[in-house]
């Protein structure tokens, strides 16, 4: 396998006062494979969204490097996208122009945009609302929007920060299985951030679990489940064993 994002030694301080910073992100070693779907979960203050958005070229880090495709990353670049829990859709664009954006920055003429938009309209099943505005929308279809919006401009990396987090349990699961299916037909790398432990263990092949005060990498929980994920596998025995190592590592004594 190749290492698509690779962590080296990252920490992320913020200054509180002169004489005070908050350690958010320390010494984080990890390296994640070309193709690969790996959660990242741990307490609130561990580092999880620290991480994520040094790896989106959001913020700098304090000390370190992350590598992508062997370069350092320097700011945001076309080959990451990003999806926070926030929609984060321009209201006053339909969900084809929402989806249709980078590729109109990118100069693509109007019918491959509109053939690109519509491939992944479709593949989040927004078909029939493709000339609706954000504000008709379910809090999910705005979601699926904008994971299509993501996926339109082709990016090997997906960085997606708890993006079902404010969705009702039902709306997340159906999502969740949607994501799975995309990415096993299109196959980008994803890191994907949650505190939601079943959720970290339905999408993934590794969990990383973070410690808090400071932000630290506790552990790597292979998930060695088949793919696709069913409602089979979520009620297995296996399943449930997997989610229980997950939900004593985030909540171990070490962890906080």
């Amino acid at each position: 396998m190749t290492t698509k994002i690779s962590f080296q030694n990252v920490s992320k301080s913020f200054e509180l006062t002169s004489q005070n910073a908050f350690v958010a992100l320390q010494n984080l070693n990890l390296d994640i494979e070309d193709g690969e779907f790996i959660t990242v979960v741990g307490p609130s203050g561990c580092g999880k969204s620290t991480a994520m958005n040094i790896a989106a070229g959001l913020t700098a880090p304090s000390s370190g490097q992350v590598l992508v495709d062997d370069v350092t990353v320097r700011g945001p670049g076309p080959e990451r996208g990003v999806i926070f829990q926030q929609y984060a859709l321009f209201p006053w664009l339909t969900v084809r122009e929402n989806v249709e954006f980078g590729l109109k920055i990118a100069g693509l003429p109007k019918e491959e945009r509109r053939r690109i938009a519509d491939h992944f309209i479709a593949l989040v099943g927004l078909t029939d609302f493709s000339d609706s505005l954000p504000k008709t929308l379910s809090g999910g279809m705005k979601q699926r929007c904008a994971i299509a919006r993501a996926y339109a401009v082709n990016p090997k990396i997906l960085l997606m920060d708890e993006p079902f987090g404010a969705l009702d349990a039902l709306t997340r699961v159906q999502l969740q299985d949607q994501l799975l299916t995309m990415w096993s037909k299109e196959r980008r790398t994803v890191m994907f951030i949650t505190h939601d432990v079943d959720e970290a263990v339905y999408l993934a092949s590794r969990v990383v679990v973070m410690a808090a005060r400071p932000g630290r990498l506790y552990k790597i929980i292979p998930v060695d489940l088949p793919f696709p994920r069913t409602e089979e596998v979520r009620l297995s025995p296996e399943f449930a064993e997997l989610r229980n190592q997950v939900w004593r590592a985030v909540y171990h004594p070490a962890s906080h």
